[in-house]
């Protein structure tokens, strides 16, 4: 039977269970929650978003779902990865991530014209222990393929973060920087520009680059 990611945004009175009762309905369809994203939660209103993996017709788990005493409503809507796409995070010094961003941005365009999904997001951080937070967390951010660390100088726990990080599959691109931080990372490049196109060219279904083959790792 083909399967289908659908997007599912409920809206249901604001009481303790909510997640547990529209949860249980989706796994009574057979449906895979692949991400959730509560969006609002108070008394008044509990607005939950889904990524839903699922088997066969929509129509009878929509159903099964405004039958739940405490549902309003229920909209499907276009996933996140449809919209959004692949995510490039890049952190670091204020004018170091603006250079990265204008490469990954422009890159991102040329690529989304042609069909492919990327967005790009940025952080100005800095202090080792914030950046080395912020790298773990990007970790537990959906749809986050590829990390820009733009700065002048990160190391110690920063570069234990990022080999962490690598560990759970992320790629790490580094500015060519003092400290620790670009011998841990898959690839260094020396310009900001170039390293954000970098970073998109290489999540990019519609480009012909992959880290894997480059003879090096250092630009």
């Amino acid at each position: 039977m083909e399967q289908r990611t659908i997007g599912l945004l409920v809206h249901a009175v604001g009481t303790t269970g909510v997640l547990h009762q529209v949860t249980g309905v989706i796994a009574q369809h057979q449906g895979d929650i692949c991400s959730v994203e509560i969006l609002a939660n108070r008394p008044e209103e509990a607005r939950t978003y889904y990524e839903v993996i699922l088997p066969g017709d929509v129509a009878p788990l929509v159903e099964g779902l405004r039958a739940l005493a405490i549902v309003r409503s229920v909209e499907i809507v276009k996933t996140l990865e449809t919209v959004y796409g692949k995510r490039i995070i890049i952190m670091g010094g204020g004018a170091q991530v603006g250079q990265v961003a204008i490469g990954a941005v422009s890159e991102a365009d040329r690529h989304n014209i042609r069909g492919e999904h990327i967005s790009v997001d940025t952080i100005p951080l800095v202090g080792e222990q914030k950046l080395a937070d912020a790298v773990r967390a990007v970790a537990r951010l959906p749809r986050a393929k590829a990390l820009v660390l733009a700065g002048a100088l990160m190391g110690g726990e920063i570069e234990t973060a990022v080999r962490e990080v690598r560990a759970q599959g992320l790629l790490v691109i580094s500015l060519n920087m003092a400290g620790s931080v670009p011998d841990a990372a898959d690839l260094v490049v020396t310009d900001p520009v170039q390293a954000g196109v970098m970073a998109v060219m290489a999540v990019a279904e519609t480009a012909k680059f992959t880290v894997e083959r480059l003879k090096r790792r250092v630009f």
